[in-house]
């Protein structure tokens, strides 16, 4: 069972699927002979030639209206956005044809394609390499926004969302795609969309987050634990949309206190709508308000300043304690 990154992760999954499916092809700026610019798709034009994996140019409009073509025609493109901060100049084409193109033509045309793209930030980078915008893609009906936090999770989802029927926004959180590594089964599996996994189980309070921030709470979680004798359920959300309602109800109605973690901005944020599932599904079971710790209502701000905006340990902890004490 090969040791893997989450790059290593994501890269097996394409090798794996590209020799099963014929129709998968995969292709961004950079993505075909220098491997992306994280280097995911390294080694894979080498492999299975130009014709399905390739360069485009510096047009992501282009690279997610083509792939509309492509799935319209028979393909599965997989196509990688090089951070997800440049995606704006493709946002016409995914909610304007990706997101309705089964209930514009009454399912007469399916789109099985994924939109790849690295998001967040912790990795000091420049403007418009930092952002968390799943919010814009979570709000568009016809949508599935998927973000994986671990390598075994990385392979199963990705799998996944190349067999669906409907688009994937596929989104990679680079500020661990090479913190650490994890057994991966060389075996096909996947990992269901819309299904969260419950990553600890606890008593006194759950916390949803996902992507890279599962790691640090899983780190307030542990000091929490053996310092102040909290119990934690954490879940890690693993799909955006469709948000997995049931199993986030039945760990509140549990432990009746909710904390949401997220690295997006906070004000109509996805901490928002889990708060107001969580009012809707389990309010009698409340024993404190659900409240959220989230990136601040700014820009993210250029390297020297990132760390006053990213959702760390600390923020975590004071707010479970918080919680727990209310």
């Amino acid at each position: 069972m090969p040791l893997l990154n989450n790059i290593g992760a994501l890269t097996y999954a394409l090798e794996q699927e590209m020799e099963k499916d014929k129709s998968v092809v995969v292709y961004g700026e950079d993505a075909g002979l220098e491997g992306g610019v994280f280097r995911a798709t390294k080694g894979l034009q080498e492999k299975f030639g130009e014709k399905r994996v390739f360069d485009t140019p510096l047009a992501e409009a282009g690279i997610v209206g083509s792939a509309v073509g492509m799935a319209i025609n028979g393909l599965k493109p997989v196509v990688e956005i090089q951070f997800s901060g440049f995606m704006l100049p493709a946002y016409n084409q995914i909610v304007a044809h990706v997101a309705r193109m089964r209930n514009r033509s009454r399912s007469r045309y399916k789109l099985p394609m994924v939109i790849r793209m690295p998001y967040g930030g912790g990795v000091r980078s420049p403007e418009h390499h930092s952002e968390s915008p799943e919010t814009l893609f979570a709000h568009i009906p016809g949508l599935k926004v998927v973000i994986p936090s671990t390598p075994y999770d990385t392979k199963g989802l990705l799998l996944s969302a190349i067999r669906e029927e409907d688009p994937v926004i596929f989104m990679e959180p680079k500020r661990i795609y090479r913190a650490f590594k994890q057994e991966v089964p060389e075996e096909d599996y996947t990992i269901p969309i819309g299904k969260a996994k419950v990553v600890k189980k606890g008593e006194d309070i759950t916390v949803v987050a996902w992507g890279a921030l599962v790691r640090e709470a899983s780190k307030a979680i542990k000091t929490l634990e053996e310092k102040e004798g909290i119990s934690v359920e954490l879940i890690d959300l693993r799909t955006i949309s469709p948000i997995d309602k049931e199993t986030i109800i039945e760990s509140v109605k549990k432990t009746g206190r909710f904390l949401v973690v997220h690295e997006a901005v906070k004000s109509f944020g996805p901490g928002a709508e889990l708060i107001s599932i969580v009012n809707e599904g389990a309010f009698l079971y409340l024993e404190a308000p659900p409240s959220r710790v989230t990136g601040l209502d700014v820009t993210v701000p250029l390297p020297k300043s990132e760390h006053f905006f990213m959702v760390d340990e600390r923020r975590i902890m004071d707010k479970i304690k918080e919680l727990v004490k209310y």
